[in-house]
């Protein structure tokens, strides 16, 4: 999809629909990711985001910021919550491609568009469409000139009636307001009658000029009395301009979604009982890098992964690993109705509780399915000898990446030494000789810091104090709680068992630290002291789509086992995997 620029005509867009009621809008929408955009009879011709979630059907109304206009800069801003945005395809290409959720309350996700499959429609631009809430008519009015002594007809006549409404489709709510910041304006009033006003000027009669409009911002939000309530609830973050310069008056960058703070009523709360099962990580979610059938191991997907991994740093891969790990864990992202269902704040809360089985679950299977997945980085080079000696390196400064101090992602540094560590690619004695020769420095920081440090952390005993770590070590906890017996004499079990549940009760209690230290990471205050800025990973995180998903767990399961495959038991998908992996190990290296 080629990226919108400003002031193109919405149109002609595929996926607008032009004038349609929302049961007609909800009867296409299939799938969830499908939206449309539509002009809303009920909301006076207004542009709407219907799309479907999880489930339901949703509308989302855009809202439009006046500008002061200026040479070079758009006459309007559009936007939904937070991001700005000078046309409507700009924005709904924006949150089209960079997965982001319409509202934090929904956690919408736009991803599939619905096309216009009628005839071809006349082509208006978004002010034509947002100028008022008379029209909602596609095709553009007949417009009056106050410059010719026909519109003398029309002059003095009230809003209210009959006879002006008529004789005009021109609203005269419709004259342009100008400002250079949005606020918050009520509707406005009547413009009264203006016969008497008349000047001649030049031989012509004209209207005296209007007042000049305020230099407060004109943001226009519908009344809020008349809102239908099928429409979601948006919270727009308006800048504020009181005690600023004209010099100062451009807004300061939106927050991302991820560092939206919970209110402290949400984060005080106590338990209430669940709702449901909760699950951080959709099954159908759609692929921008596979098909909706693919096969397992498809070339081309992973010639494209090798070159999306290779383009970026492994601070910023690290960073990537740690959102959507947090999404994952229920750390981030975490909408209202998500905390309704399972009772508690955060997903770290609802691993120690039973109705928590789901969620253990998933995680158990995405710290496999990455082990999975890293090791056949390595096992899949069949080229020279230092191309799997660079792939190991590659993984250990990953590891390095995401270790505490650093990223902090403690689950993300299990899966990624899980995949070092596996006997497929422990065993490969030339590829590990020759990562000591080329990369020595990565070769004793796997030995020396990497090894040891995940001793420690499986054991319970690495570190956990929010501020080194973002994301705790959360394997060892969930195994325990699924069952597994702990392994070794009775007297080191029983205090490796002791230290996993204290752990456990910490990180409870810490789980409001962990998730601002988590935002503090994606924003990048802590880069300088971690070493993670550099000139491929500057500070100011800013998450790459396409990386994103390839980290997701949904996406590496379709890619090991294909779209049919990921849908069979997890233990029979794992050890056929398994012996996959064991095949290429030797191919690479066969025994003596």
């Amino acid at each position: 999809m080629q990226v919108p620029q400003d002031g193109e005509d919405l149109a002609g867009q595929p996926w607008y629909h032009g004038l349609l009621s929302r049961q007609k809008a909800e009867a296409l929408l299939q799938q969830n990711g499908d939206f449309l955009v539509r002009a809303s009879g009920s909301r006076g011709g207004n542009p709407v985001i219907s799309c479907r979630w999880r489930g339901s059907a949703l509308h989302f109304e855009v809202f439009r910021v006046a500008l002061r206009p200026r040479p070079g800069r758009p006459t309007a801003l559009f936007q939904l919550e937070d991001e700005q945005f000078p046309s409507i395809p700009a924005l709904v290409h924006s949150y089209m491609t960079g997965r982001r959720p319409l509202s934090q309350a929904t956690g919408a996700v736009v991803s599939r568009p619905v096309t216009w499959q009628g005839p071809l429609r006349r082509s208006f631009s978004e002010d034509t469409l947002m100028d008022g809430p008379a029209r909602i008519e596609p095709l553009r009015a007949r417009k009056w000139s106050n410059s010719q002594p026909a519109d003398l007809a029309h002059m003095g006549r009230s809003r209210e009636d009959p006879a002006g409404m008529e004789a005009s489709t021109m609203p005269i709510s419709a004259l342009p307001r100008t400002s250079s910041d949005p606020v918050l304006l009520k509707a406005p009033a009547p413009l009264g009658t203006v016969a008497d006003s008349l000047r001649a000027s030049d031989g012509q009669l004209q209207a005296k000029a209007p007042t000049k409009p305020p230099r407060t911002p004109s943001f226009e939000l519908p009344d809020a009395s008349e809102r239908p309530p099928t429409y979601c609830e948006l919270v727009p973050r308006v800048p504020s301009v009181q005690g600023t310069s004209p010099s100062q008056s451009c807004p300061e960058p939106e927050a991302p979604w991820w560092e939206a703070e919970e209110d402290e009523e949400e984060e005080n709360r106590c338990f209430t009982r669940p709702q449901a099962e909760i699950s951080f990580c959709p099954h159908d979610a759609p692929s921008c890098l596979l098909g909706p059938q693919n096969r397992p191991l498809e070339p081309q997907v992973l010639h494209t992964l090798r070159g999306l991994f290779l383009e970026h740093h492994p601070g910023s891969t690290a960073l990537h690993l740690l959102l959507v790990d947090c999404q994952a864990t229920g750390l981030l992202g975490v909408t209202r109705d998500q905390r309704g269902n399972m009772g508690v704040s955060s997903g770290l809360e609802l691993l120690t509780l039973p109705h928590g089985h789901h969620l253990r679950l998933e995680l158990l299977e995405r710290h496999q399915t990455l082990a999975l997945a890293g090791a056949l980085a390595v096992l899949g080079c069949s080229g020279p000898l230092e191309e799997r000696a660079a792939a190991l390196r590659g993984l250990v400064e990953l590891a390095l990446a995401l270790r505490p101090g650093a990223a902090g992602d403690l689950p993300g540094l299990a899966a990624v030494m899980g995949a070092l560590l596996m006997p497929q690619v422990s065993r490969l004695e030339h590829t590990w000789r020759q990562l000591r020769r080329s990369h020595t420095e990565a070769a004793l920081a796997f030995e020396q810091e990497l090894k040891p440090l995940m001793r420690a952390l499986d054991e319970g005993a690495g570190p956990c104090d929010p501020g080194e770590v973002a994301l705790p070590h959360v394997a060892p906890m969930v195994r325990l709680l699924e069952g597994e017996e702990v392994a070794g004499p009775l007297d080191e079990s029983c205090e490796r068992l002791l230290r996993t549940l204290h752990g456990a009760r910490h990180m409870v209690r810490d789980a409001p630290k962990f998730r601002k230290v988590a935002a503090q990471r994606l924003r990048g205050e802590r880069s300088l002291c971690a070493g993670l800025q550099t000139s491929e990973h500057p500070a100011g995180f800013r998450p790459n789509p396409e990386l994103r998903e390839a980290l997701t767990t949904g996406f590496v399961r379709r890619l090991l086992w294909g779209s049919r495959g990921a849908g069979a038991p997890r233990a029979e998908r794992f050890e056929k995997f398994q012996r996959v992996l064991g095949v290429l190990s030797q191919r690479l290296e066969p025994d003596r």
